[in-house]
């Protein structure tokens, strides 16, 4: 079996590190080791549980997120990498952040697909920033119409408001498959919110509302 790739949570709210922790596990190759609420409790932990990456929030009590990310990247040595979440994206910040030793950087309300590729992208060994976290500065992308059959079928049910697991179940796929699938049908219409992804395939009637 695959090793999975390894995530703590930092973030002060708890319904946000519930939040995160769904969205994570919901994939077939990710798993979250544990949860902290502030920067010093997170640096122990990372340091105990060494996982693959940590997701923290920039604006943490005690040290905040920054100085964590420095210290976290000191003791992992290379080992475990650090996505950063901001609310408010400034340039200072990412260079600090980058200074840091964090290698990836993101805001908050990221959409959920751009979140989990992200940490499987900084778990690999990239680097992700916001020039190139959604796809955006990408120069070539396909157009609608070369969706290939099974991004069709995929959308089709998207479209009708099937979870990943639920279209992964029903056409035989892994939930990882399936939201591979997903991210290149998004990158392709260069659409990041699946509300609008739903919106432009009614409106261009590539996919239509079930009928059943």
């Amino acid at each position: 079996m695959k090793k999975k790739i390894t995530v703590l949570l930092v973030d002060d709210h708890t319904l946000v590190r519930r939040g995160f922790r769904r969205l994570i596990e919901d994939e077939e190759d990710l798993e979250v080791v544990g949860e902290a609420g502030d920067g010093e409790s997170g640096v122990q932990l990372s340091r105990t549980l060494k996982p693959a990456i940590v997701l923290m929030d920039y604006c943490l009590p005690g040290i905040d997120g920054l100085h964590a990310a420095r210290q976290i990247a000191h003791n992992g040595r290379g080992e475990t990498s650090v996505i950063m979440l901001t609310m408010h994206f400034e340039e200072a910040r990412l260079r600090e952040a980058q200074e840091a030793g964090v290698r990836g950087y993101l805001e908050k309300n990221v959409e959920d697909m751009a979140l989990i590729l992200t940490i499987r992208r900084v778990a690999k060994g990239e680097l992700v920033f916001p020039e190139t976290a959604s796809g955006r500065s990408e120069s070539t992308a396909r157009s609608d119409g070369e969706l290939s059959v099974r991004e069709r079928e995929i959308l089709q049910l998207i479209v009708d408001g099937k979870s990943n697991r639920e279209i992964a179940l029903q056409l035989d796929l892994s939930v990882h498959t399936v939201g591979s699938h997903r991210a290149r049908i998004m990158k392709t219409l260069r659409i990041h919110k699946v509300s609008e992804l739903v919106a432009y395939a009614i409106r261009k009637g590539l996919a239509g509302p079930n009928e059943g």
